[in-house]
């Protein structure tokens, strides 16, 4: 009896420790591994402005404050501005090639080219007037061939006062034909941007103050919004 007795204890006290052991092992979780997935940051957009004293930031406080760092703030992009006082597509042209401003947009390597060029042709229109639409095709072209994986964006040409001699029409259908001619991507209107706002003009009465930069980077900002940035 005795053993009998036994031999039914010990098989209780088994089962009872298999059960014990399952019920243990149930409680652990499995060991997990954290994984954490890391995204790269895009690389910022180079963007190169092809301007004058507008473009270069002249009028503004500091450069920082100009329109084009403005906007390249605003949009995140890597400013790239060789952009010369008084330069024109003729005027204060010296070189036509190699270091000339488009030679140095073109070794950049941009992503985007911002053309911002015109306003000083109308101060030596009737000494250019022969040449100048021809030297607007040949530096798009040059952009466009030379850039060909680049967005080309050409913008009207800036004017700064309500008096607009009869060059400044006929030099924005200049710029503005030969944007359609390879095919670039065209902001119209900009010539109007300043119109009726004295106070956005520094003393010199010809560039746009720190209010004026910032209100052409609003709008330039906006017009860059509509076609896709």
């Amino acid at each position: 009896m005795r053993s009998g007795f036994a031999l039914r204890a010990l098989a209780l006290a088994v089962t009872a420790a298999v059960a014990l052991g399952l019920s243990s092992c149930a409680a652990v979780p499995e060991e997990t591994t954290a994984v954490t997935a890391f995204v790269a940051e895009p690389e910022p957009l180079r963007v190169a402005f092809y301007g004058d004293s507008y473009t270069k930031g002249v009028g503004a406080s500091e450069e920082a404050l100009r329109w084009s760092t403005l906007v390249s703030q605003k949009l995140g992009w890597e400013e790239v501005n060789p952009s010369v006082s008084g330069l024109g597509f003729m005027r204060k042209r010296e070189l036509f090639s190699t270091g000339d401003v488009p030679s140095i947009i073109l070794a950049a390597d941009p992503d985007v080219v911002l053309v911002t060029l015109g306003l000083n042709d109308n101060f030596t229109y009737d000494e250019f007037a022969d040449e100048l639409p021809g030297q607007i095709l040949s530096d798009f072209q040059r952009l466009s061939i030379g850039l060909p994986n680049a967005r080309l964006i050409v913008v009207e040409p800036f004017w700064y006062k309500s008096e607009r001699p009869e060059s400044v029409e006929i030099i924005i259908s200049w710029v503005h034909d030969a944007a359609v001619a390879v095919d670039a991507e065209y902001i119209a209107g900009a010539s109007h941007w300043l119109d009726l706002h004295p106070e956005w003009m520094a003393l010199d009465d010809l560039h746009p103050n720190d209010a004026g930069h910032a209100a052409i980077a609003a709008r330039m900002t906006r017009e860059l919004r509509i076609i896709g940035f």
